[in-house]
């Protein structure tokens, strides 16, 4: 393997990556972006899924942003100083600025397909006499995060509707390897500098890194398999009004909730729906989409607690040579989305601040998450009662 393949896949790599690496990671990831779209559009399935935004949608995103962000970017050099609300050029497809207002305006798939070749070939362009600074890649950097972003969530749809990209082995999600059981880790009291340092490409969300101390805590080794859930729901998990939080009772009530989504049986083994299909799960593969209601349900259950965001990305960093396993599936972490000491919003931001108290914290990646983007510092936000993300979630003693 090369050193640029091997660099392509390495999170701390990508974040530094120069103009022959950036190359190679947009052309990648415009690569999934263009499978996933054969895939949607051979199977008339471009609706939207769960009340969010169609496959098409998202295709079409990936390749305004890019151009928003870049070709027609006034401040591009500027990089994360560029001003949020700076005038910017035309686009050379008219009307794309308006297409995520109202889908009714979005090309088909072929017209998504010529934008997209435009669209890539003028950043390879542009990217090829841009100078090495972080301000100058930053962008470049910023529309690998997004799109590399949006082929998960055109993997989150295909999951809910059964679908498969031509040519591909059986779905992931029914792959997944299991793990056995290991004993928690105590980890010891330590001192973390939370959130990212300067220098490279760092999300917003992980701005600016803070020193704290973390006391000592046990946490488990990897995420909770679908062996321990199911002993949760058989002994009336999702019947225990005092195992729920008062919102998670209400959304468990209102769902009429007695298993996580889209699970048809747990006693005996099991069995998950998948577009009209029963597909059964690994009873050592770890459980999956999950809303942080449930995660905290299970643990109230366990007598154990969700690991906070500090304890979280300490045992990421410090202990994967003790047996510490993460990427499989997103994790459910406690506590709300806040900012870091010192954030403040940046042009093109992916992850905007929101308002406090109403998201939860999703930290590490899942088995559809980019190698290149699975980074122990990485933050998503998602609504607690949200299920339809690759998430699952782990448990420290109380």
């Amino acid at each position: 393997m090369s050193l640029r393949t091997r660099a392509l896949d390495d999170p701390f790599s990508i974040r530094h990556a120069d103009t022959g690496l950036l190359s190679l990671a947009l052309m990648d990831a415009r690569n999934l972006t263009l499978r996933w779209l054969a895939v949607f559009e051979a199977r008339g399935a471009q609706a939207r899924t769960d009340g969010g935004a169609s496959a098409l949608w998202l295709v079409a995103r990936a390749g305004w942003y890019q151009e928003r962000w870049i070709a027609r970017n006034l401040q591009r050099a500027r990089g994360d100083r560029a001003d949020l609300d700076a005038a910017c050029l035309s686009s050379i497809e008219p009307g794309a600025d308006g297409w995520f207002e109202a889908e009714d305006g979005l090309p088909d798939a072929e017209g998504l397909r010529a934008y997209l070749e435009q669209t890539m070939e003028t950043t390879l362009d542009l990217l090829a006499s841009t100078a090495s600074a972080d301000e100058d890649l930053h962008f470049y950097r910023a529309a690998l995060l997004h799109e590399d972003r949006i082929g998960e969530a055109l993997a989150e749809r295909a999951a809910a509707l059964q679908l498969r990209r031509q040519g591909d082995p059986p779905p992931p999600w029914a792959t997944l390897p299991g793990r056995s059981d290991r004993e928690p880790l105590l980890m010891p009291a330590a001192r973390l500098r939370l959130g990212s340092e300067h220098g490279g490409f760092v999300p917003d969300a992980e701005r600016w890194a803070e020193e704290l101390a973390v006391p000592e805590f046990e946490i488990d080794a990897q995420p909770v398999n679908w062996a321990r859930f199911a002993e949760f729901a058989e002994d009336g998990g999702y019947q225990r009004a005092e195992l729920w939080s008062e919102t998670g009772w209400a959304w468990a009530q209102r769902s009429a909730r007695r298993a996580p989504r889209d699970v048809e049986q747990l006693r005996g083994g099991v069995l998950v729906q998948r577009g009209g299909e029963l597909q059964r799960a690994g009873a050592t593969q770890p459980v999956m989409h999950v809303s942080r209601h449930e995660a905290e349900a299970w643990c109230r259950w366990a007598g154990r607690r969700l690991p906070t965001e500090p304890e979280w990305e300490l045992a990421a960093l410090t202990a994967r040579n003790r047996g510490f396993v993460w990427g499989d599936v997103f994790e459910w972490v406690a506590g709300s989305a806040r900012p870091w000491a010192g954030y403040a919003p940046t042009a093109g931001a992916l992850d905007r601040m929101p308002p406090a108290g109403t998201q939860g914290v999703l930290r590490g990646g899942s088995f559809m998450t980019p190698a290149r983007q699975r980074h122990p510092k990485a933050r998503r936000f998602l609504a607690p009662h949200a299920d339809h993300a690759f998430a699952g979630f782990r448990s420290c003693a109380p």
